[in-house]
């Protein structure tokens, strides 16, 4: 059993339901509002839905540029568009509020979310400068909401960055589940929509077996067999997209086929 939310699912699909940019970000659409972020996350969640995916998770990968520090208006707004599409929802979900770890606990805690990812752990340069995440408050955060049901799922080489510590990724990884209680780990490639190096996901798939390890980006059907060989699940945001481009609505079709595929595996 991967987790107790997913029941008896093998390798699990948990899709991405990108909201559009919420108040406070440059890209945030003031005329449309919150009614329109909801109508437009709600429209991707059914056809996810539809094709069959395992678990929806929200994010905010419209609010660039990114932030370390999430802004009021922006937890607010996601929270309520989150517990606006909760009862659409047939599948578990999970929410990931970039790159907020307190500010992604406390909305996952708020809207009853089974899982949550983030960067939890680790130093990076990135294109938001040098990165810090704050694990044990965002843990302790969630202890203290009395959310310990919920998963932290913990990514571990951040995209949009590099990370500043020398340990093979393999070791990064065992240490974050020894040292900072990750409930899974995630590979990641260097943007959103790239595929993780597929040595670095072996590596951590053989080194970390008491928690799953998931490819968080980049799979798509032509290699979902692979990486599927190896993970016990995937995290897909682009490759579900009309075109495959990020930013763009869920193309049903595209999502029916994929989870064709995972079908044969499972």
């Amino acid at each position: 059993m991967i987790f107790e939310f997913l029941g008896n699912k093998k390798k699990a699909v948990i899709a991405m339901a990108h909201i559009g940019a919420l108040p406070g970000s440059p890209l945030y659409d003031a005329d449309g509002g919150i009614d329109k972020l909801i109508e437009g996350v709600l429209a991707d969640v059914e056809k996810l839905q539809a094709g069959g995916v395992d678990a929806v998770m929200f994010g905010n990968e419209n609010d660039r540029p990114y932030v370390f520090n999430a802004a009021p208006e922006g937890v607010a707004a996601m929270a309520a568009v989150v517990q606006a599409v909760k009862p659409s929802l047939k599948v578990p979900f999970g929410v990931n509020y970039l790159w907020d770890p307190k500010a992604s606990v406390a909305i996952g805690a708020a809207t009853g979310a089974s899982f949550v990812r983030e960067i939890f752990t680790g130093v990076f340069a990135s294109d938001m400068g040098i990165w810090q995440p704050d694990c044990a408050t965002a843990s302790r955060l969630r202890h203290n909401l009395g959310r310990d049901d919920m998963k932290l799922l913990f990514n571990i080489n951040a995209e949009f960055a590099h990370s500043l510590d020398s340990r093979p990724i393999e070791l990064r990884a065992r240490s974050a589940v020894f040292s900072s209680l990750a409930d899974a780990i995630l590979v990641s490639g260097p943007i959103t929509g790239e595929a993780a190096d597929q040595s670095h996901l072996r590596k951590v798939c053989e080194a970390v077996t008491d928690v799953p390890v998931f490819a968080n980006t980049g799979t798509k059907i032509d290699n979902v067999r692979e990486v599927l060989s190896l993970a016990s699940g995937v995290i897909i945001g682009t490759h579900f997209k009309v075109d495959g481009y990020t930013w763009n609505a869920v193309d049903g079709d595209r999502v029916k086929r994929f989870m064709d595929v995972v079908e044969t595996l499972r």
